[in-house]
């Protein structure tokens, strides 16, 4: 949007009850996806999953194995230190946080709470695509794939139809499926952006920073 590049964030996780944790991660950038699986100490072949993930796009796509929720978002935060510029880019998510609601960023405060990891997004701008999406006519239809499909087209290689067969496959170690459901609407919100840049007003993008007022 304007002249920030877009870079696309989704979050698997466990379930919505108590004791639900980040299962995977993601983001995509302008030339590349980066992923980190949590399997809960339970075996991954990381060179394997990279290598069928690669089958899926033309991006570049990085993939990190961790034990556990907490290294996941010490991960996390390093890529985030890594490779957003808050001068470059802005942060964007499909109802990632919208007004009075939003799931990704809400669910990743509490998480970053409970492994007590800092905030991780400093000085980072935002801006929904629910919102930008909402200015195109799609009758109605407002989840991510149903958007998606209707402006651009189907991504055929998403296993899966709504994020709920996520927290199976989580349960069941079936770890390819899960990334390439991740890759999928992490590539799906960064098309969206592109899209929503090139026909909706800079105004109803509705962008804010992420960093709490007590970050210095």
């Amino acid at each position: 949007m304007g002249d920030l590049a877009p870079v696309a964030f989704d979050i698997e996780t466990s379930g919505l009850q108590e004791g639900s944790v980040v299962t995977v991660a993601g983001f995509s950038h302008q030339l590349r996806n980066w992923l980190v699986l949590n399997t809960q100490s339970r075996p991954a072949d990381r060179g394997l999953l990279r290598d069928e993930l690669g089958q899926y796009t033309n991006k570049s796509t990085e993939l990190r194995v961790v034990d556990n929720e907490e290294v996941l978002l010490q991960t996390l935060a390093q890529f985030v230190d890594e490779a957003i510029d808050g001068d470059m880019h802005y942060l964007t998510a499909y109802n990632g946080e919208v007004w009075k609601g939003g799931f990704d960023l809400p669910f990743l405060r509490s998480a970053c709470l409970r492994n007590d990891i800092p905030w991780p997004f400093r000085e980072i701008p935002y801006a929904d695509m629910m919102d930008a999406i909402s200015r195109f006519d799609t009758n109605d239809v407002r989840d991510l794939v149903g958007v998606y499909d209707m402006l651009i087209g189907d991504v055929s290689y998403d296993p899966f139809d709504d994020s709920k067969a996520a927290v199976t496959a989580f349960e069941q170690a079936e770890w390819a499926p899960l990334l390439r459901h991740n890759l999928a609407d992490i590539e799906r919100t960064r098309e969206l952006a592109e899209l929503a840049g090139r026909y909706v007003p800079r105004s109803d993008f509705s962008m804010k920073n992420l960093a709490p007022p007590d970050i210095q």
